[in-house]
């Protein structure tokens, strides 16, 4: 399968996309912004990842696309991303939080450090990049929208994802909680709840038996393709969402 063409949902927005480099969710939402219109301003904490990733997108999208490393568990980073983000392109209309971090842990091996570490990124991470976004948004007058990556292991049980799960389901109450703030200011947020979705570094994390078996559950027999989360994405960033605030979307095809 392949991507649909663009529709120009996004066109003229300016979006954000944190952890975007590299071949998962966050790379394909880039992509399917561009397509979609949008001037696109893509970061990540691994800068080298982060540079070849931009170099590549520049070729075909110019000055359509910036890129401006960040890690969220800083929040000096997050605060530069903004402020080159408005300074370069004159305001923010989209931010997509879509960096997370997990791992395969049973609760009694799990140190303290790993418990942090997760939530830090996910979670806390996720509240860090929405404080900054909204507070510029609101300042701005002129609305936007936030779409936060959650996981379906915010409502399901997996064993060795206590720290994951935990910090997806914070995710999920959060964007609830946080859309009736930003509800006054024009500002819709909602998130996306993926299952499966394939990419070159999730064997990296999970042994190839229990990515086959989690891919057997799936209605349709395998795993998404990151571009289908993204248009899921898309779609909550753009005007055809006007309605939608404090949603959870599940993108998945499993069934109990």
């Amino acid at each position: 399968m392949k991507p649909p063409a663009g529709r120009s949902l996004l066109e003229g927005k300016i979006v954000v996309v944190t952890a975007a480099a590299g071949a998962g969710i966050g790379a394909a939402v880039v992509a399917r912004c561009l397509e979609e219109g949008a001037r696109v301003v893509l970061s990540d904490s691994h800068e080298r990842r982060l540079s070849t990733a931009f170099c590549s997108l520049e070729q075909t999208y110019g000055d359509s696309v910036l890129s401006v490393p960040c890690d969220v568990t800083s929040e000096a980073d997050v605060q530069e991303l903004l402020t080159v983000t408005t300074g370069h392109f004159g305001r923010i209309d989209v931010l997509v939080n879509n960096a997370g971090l997990g791992g395969n842990r049973p609760v009694t091996a799990m140190t303290d450090d790993e418990w942090a570490r997760v939530l830090d990124v996910t979670l806390t991470g996720t509240f860090r990049c929405t404080r900054a976004a909204l507070r510029r948004m609101t300042e701005q007058g002129s609305g936007g929208a936030i779409v936060n990556n959650a996981s379906v292991l915010g409502w399901r049980a997996q064993a060795g994802q206590a720290h994951y799960a935990a910090a997806k389901a914070g995710v999920m109450a959060f964007t609830r909680c946080a859309a009736l703030e930003a509800a006054a200011s024009g500002v819709r947020i909602n998130a996306v709840a993926p299952s499966l979705a394939a990419h070159p570094y999730l064997d990296r994390v999970m042994d190839a038996g229990e990515l086959a078996r989690l891919a057997g559950r799936e209605a349709f027999g395998r795993a998404a393709e990151p571009w289908e989360v993204a248009t899921v994405v898309a779609f909550l960033a753009s005007d055809y969402a006007s309605y939608l605030t404090g949603e959870v979307i599940s993108v998945s095809s499993q069934h109990p």
